[in-house]
């Protein structure tokens, strides 16, 4: 099982607008003799009782996939004439409706509105930006910025070029619009060297110009990068972390950090960030609505090898009550 996780850990399924994207590492599967018209009658009852019956509410929108939590509002809405995320807002408060609202949203969606959160209110959440871009596929990427224009009437690349400043705008943008043009059918010995030869005659130049990093980093595929970025750390004896530290600075530096962190493996990246900030409701929902039916088991597996505990008694015992409840019921499962 372990093996199988690994060969696919940096292979993100293909993305759809309409549906989660779906593959056998998720944690939340299509439900069993799935019936919509029940569920939004089960769920207009929960919302129509005395004090709204939340445990219900979560238990059944935790418990079923994307495509059919769409089919589920479709079905309340016929049945009721309204639409069912307004009258989840109204039953729910604080971290909780963020999930809840969280899991209505398609994947594209979703993402949009991660990208948005970061650059709202004073100052722009760098860290939370780089993470949500350096861990989508290119497809979901273009999903998001289609989705973002539909959701906010805003162009989301006119958005990061106001919200960033000079060679930082230009990785983010690389970073939205990757595109990988090396040939995954072959190891491109040639092109391995030309590119460590690259980022390695950046640093030791007097002047950092980071656009030979920004252009590797941006259009090569992961088991490519893996290989130069090994060569880079052999060639210079120090991590590809630390020579980025040294030589670049501000958020140019966090934006290759990220880049250079997340590229090994997606799902060790994901674990880090969520035992660094396990105590983050919303970038811990952010993590597992996200990855629930596409690669959360490979991010449980990664944490239980980071911090020797698995993710599923962490969130045991860091939330209480219907929160606990739903991030568990994401989280699916204990990892002995």
């Amino acid at each position: 099982m372990e093996a199988l996780l690994k060969s696919m850990q940096n292979t993100p399924p293909k993305a759809s607008s309409q549906a989660m994207w779906w593959g056998t590492l998720g944690t939340v599967r299509p439900f069993p003799n799935f019936n919509s018209e029940k569920d939004a009658r089960d769920i207009q009852t929960a919302l129509e009782s005395k004090a709204s019956d939340v445990n219900t509410l979560v238990r059944i929108l935790t418990n079923r996939n994307n495509a059919q939590r769409q089919s589920i509002a479709e079905s309340y809405h016929n049945l009721t004439q309204k639409e069912l995320c307004p009258a989840l807002k109204k039953a729910l408060s604080g971290g909780l409706e963020q999930l809840v609202l969280g899991l209505m949203m398609t994947p594209s969606q979703f993402d949009a509105h991660r990208l948005r959160q970061t650059m709202e209110g004073i100052g722009t959440d760098e860290e939370s930006l780089l993470a949500v871009l350096c861990t989508k596929s290119p497809h979901q990427l273009k999903d998001a910025t289609i989705a973002y224009k539909q959701e906010f009437g805003r162009y989301l690349e006119n958005d990061l070029i106001s919200e960033t400043s000079k060679d930082f705008t230009k990785l983010v943008l690389a970073i939205l619009k990757k595109e990988e043009l090396n040939s995954k059918e072959m190891v491109d010995y040639q092109l391995i060297d030309q590119d460590v030869k690259a980022l390695n005659d950046v640093v030791n130049g007097k002047k950092k110009d980071p656009a030979p990093w920004i252009q590797v980093l941006t259009t090569r595929d992961s088991n490519h990068l893996n290989r130069v970025l090994s060569r880079l750390e052999d060639l210079r004896g120090e991590t590809v972390d630390k020579t980025v530290q040294s030589h670049f600075s501000g958020d140019l530096r966090l934006g290759f950090r990220t880049l250079v962190g997340s590229i090994p493996s997606i799902p060790l990246f994901l674990a880090q960030r969520l035992h660094s900030n396990i105590k983050k409701g919303s970038l811990v929902q952010g993590i597992l609505i996200s990855h629930s039916e596409e690669d959360l088991l490979c991010v449980r597996i990664e944490y239980r090898k980071l911090t020797n505990t698995s993710l599923y008694s962490t969130l045991q015992k860091e939330y209480k009550g219907e929160m606990q409840q739903a991030l568990l019921a994401l989280c699916r499962s204990e990892d002995l």
